[in-house]
């Protein structure tokens, strides 16, 4: 199904994990994708997992931009190289993203800094500079936020502070902008098998902690993070916006008691 046939579809982070299968996934079904991270070699590698169905998909229909999404400068130029290239902005995928660990008493100021310019600023510079491209084409923003950014966690105070703003800013963003056909809605995962996520969760059997609060009895894959994404971005889902979706595997559904 080419559901983003003609389609200029950006995704941020799509060097890996959650970017990486998503940006793949447009790709499939036809989409233009313009790759943006922070490392050429990990956005070609991206590439290199497109489909090789030539009718679709070719040289010409993809784009990398190394960026860093937390310096304005950079996004602004990351913007008008897709425009130059493609001449129409339809999707906007902010998955860019970092997770930090620590109490406020155990964080410095500079990783507080950190974490709130790559998952907050950089959501908000993103948006910012691909609106008025995205109100032209009457497109979508799909944010990838956390259930940490709609509920606490211990020891990430900083990730949570950052998520949860990109959670409040989605709602705002599709009340602020549903008037001019523009939709925003946000995923929120919980554990996904992702580099970022595996060494935090093995570092003390957290995994094995997390499925037994886990109705679905497993890890979030990134490709299912994916799925949930398209289909937000898609016209299946044109009566949608301001939404953040748990893609959680049921964990959200629990009151946090444990099972007797």
């Amino acid at each position: 199904m080419k559901r983003f046939k003609e389609k200029t579809v950006i995704v941020t982070g799509a060097g890996s994990g959650i970017g990486r299968a998503t940006a793949i996934r447009f790709a499939e079904e036809g989409a233009r994708v313009v790759l943006v991270g922070r490392t050429a070699d990990t956005l070609a590698k991206t590439a290199e997992q497109f489909p090789e169905d030539h009718t679709w998909i070719h040289t010409d229909n993809y784009l990398c931009v190394t960026c860093d999404i937390s310096v304005q400068s950079q996004v602004q130029e990351m913007i008008k190289h897709t425009i130059d290239k493609f001449e129409r902005i339809d999707v906007l995928v902010n998955n860019a993203g970092k997770a930090t660990q620590g109490k406020i008493t155990d964080l410095s100021a500079e990783d507080w800094r950190s974490a709130i310019d790559v998952n907050l600023n950089g959501t908000f510079y993103v948006s910012q500079a691909a609106m008025p491209h995205l109100i032209e084409t009457k497109g979508s923003i799909v944010n990838v936020s956390s259930l940490s950014g709609m509920g606490g966690d211990w020891n990430m105070a900083a990730y949570n502070a950052a998520k949860a703003g990109v959670t409040n800013l989605t709602r705002t963003l599709a009340l602020d902008h549903g008037p001019d056909g523009v939709r925003v809605n946000a995923v929120n995962p919980s554990v996904t098998k992702t580099s970022m996520t595996t060494a935090i969760q093995d570092n003390d059997n957290k995994t094995d902690k997390f499925l037994a609060r886990c109705p679905l009895g497993r890890l979030a894959a990134p490709e299912d993070i994916a799925a949930a994404i398209t289909f937000l971005a898609s016209n299946d889902a044109a009566m949608i916006t301001g939404v953040n979706l748990p893609v959680d595997g049921g964990v959200s559904a629990s009151n946090g008691q444990p099972q007797f």
